[in-house]
């Protein structure tokens, strides 16, 4: 069990910079926007995945406290990358039929 969430950590790391290196390279705003949102789901599930890391690492009630800090915040980042996503997915859709 100790070992995925580092695994896991990495994993969200990495797609967060290839997704940001992804808007880089495109020059469609929408494009852009839907790499953005996704990076913004990596994000929030890196800092979400993180804060758990944290309190099974430390087992304190202060990194308790860090970590219910980093989950708020990772799960509203993860949340609002999702809507985005969505909605950026099927503006798409709308416009290339």
């Amino acid at each position: 069990m100790t070992i995925i969430f580092p695994i896991l950590i990495v994993l969200f790391l990495v797609l967060f910079v290839y997704y940001k290196v992804a808007i880089l390279r495109t020059k469609d705003g929408l494009e852009q926007k839907y790499f953005n949102a996704k990076s913004r789901i990596c994000l929030g599930l890196f800092v979400l995945i993180f804060g758990i890391n944290q309190y099974f690492f430390y087992e304190t009630k202060f990194s308790l406290i860090v970590g219910i800090i980093f989950l708020i915040l990772g799960g509203m980042q993860a949340n609002l990358g999702f809507k985005e996503t969505k909605h950026y997915r099927n503006e798409w859709k709308r416009l290339n039929p």
